[in-house]
């Protein structure tokens, strides 16, 4: 079998980022994968949007919702019993959005601490009212002071 020309294999054992807290953790379980073990990628897309609504939820200081994913990338499969991580940071703000760059990390073999990066996205949050439709961002100033 002939190795495919460009491609080159995904670090293992990277470690997850230094100094940096995760906006999620969690463990997909049998129902989350096909019956390969292969957790499915709209689970994963699930999640990645879960984690990034975190940081774009505190600097709307209230409701936002998901307006694009802007890009998404599976760089390694993610498997049943891996321990993902979901590291979220905010990269655009604008005058009621925000961007939003999610990476995705899973622990595998955890006695052997084996890390991971299997996804990479942004996507876009708009701020939302009660009403639903798009709302202006509050200053910054005005969330540092609450």
């Amino acid at each position: 079998m002939t190795k495919p020309e460009n491609v080159t294999p995904s670090p293992v054992n990277i470690g997850l980022p230094a100094g940096k807290m995760p906006q999620l953790r969690v463990m997909p379980a049998p129902s989350d994968a096909n019956v390969y073990g292969d957790v499915f990628g709209g689970w994963i897309m699930a999640q990645v949007d879960i984690a990034g609504s975190l940081p774009a939820t505190r600097r709307a200081n209230g409701r936002v919702a998901t307006i694009a994913v802007n890009s998404f990338l599976f760089k390694n499969p993610v498997f049943v019993g891996d321990l993902l991580s979901f590291y979220a940071d905010i990269v655009k703000v604008g005058n009621t959005s925000i961007t939003v760059y999610v990476e995705v990390y899973a622990e595998r073999n955890r006695l052997a601490a084996d890390t991971v990066k299997v996804t990479e996205a942004t996507l876009t949050y708009v701020a939302t009212g009660e009403d639903r439709k798009p709302r202006q961002l509050p200053p910054l100033e005005s969330l540092l002071h609450v």
